[in-house]
């Protein structure tokens, strides 16, 4: 009864956030409906007991977001990034595509004699769809992984225009700050 309630909740909130990624008024604030709608999801596959997989879907696009919000902080700075914009173009084209592909997607479901079941599935499904998605790639995954990690840090650091050193000197002493942008935290 518990899984049900947290799945149902899970995809609710994951189609509402994915939808808030087209309704708010700025690519920082979609940038976090969009985590948020993938959060929602892996939340869902885990109480699927698709647990790696499940893990795996927070990770990636809890990572992937990061990343997109760093770099908008690097090249937009923060200001921009919250400025109102809207993130549908050409709203009757979108509009009429996205129903289209709806239609399409949907009569495949319905109309196409999908095949029978050929043989059992694997004692442990979660372990073979793990081995199928990552087993050959997983050496490329833990090399990947630092790198990335590394590219935040290194657009943290880019994107900082002053840090605690320029504003405190290189012991941290130095009271009031000195703040070499005004309009800082020593105003």
């Amino acid at each position: 009864m518990l899984n049900d309630i947290v799945f149902w909740v899970a995809s609710v909130v994951a189609v509402l956030a994915g939808a808030a990624v087209f309704v708010v008024n700025s690519m920082a604030r979609a940038t976090y409906a969009l985590a948020v709608s993938f959060i929602a999801v892996g939340v869902a596959v885990l109480v699927l007991q698709q647990n790696y997989v499940g893990v795996v879907v927070i990770l990636m696009m809890v990572m992937e977001m990061a990343v997109m919000a760093v770099y908008m902080v690097m090249f937009m700075g923060m200001n921009p990034a919250l400025m109102p914009m809207s993130m549908v173009h050409d709203k009757r084209w979108s509009l009429g595509l996205a129903v289209g592909v709806f239609v399409l997607l949907a009569a495949g479901i319905l109309l196409i004699d999908w095949p029978a079941r050929r043989g059992a599935p694997p004692a442990d499904v979660t372990a073979a769809l793990g081995d199928a998605l990552m087993g050959p790639k997983m050496l490329a995954m833990v090399v990947i992984s630092p790198v990335m990690v590394a590219t935040i840090v290194g657009g943290v650091v880019l994107a900082a225009h002053r840090t605690r050193y320029d504003r405190f000197g290189d012991d941290l002493d130095h009271r009031p700050p000195r703040d070499p942008q005004p309009g800082g935290v020593g105003r």
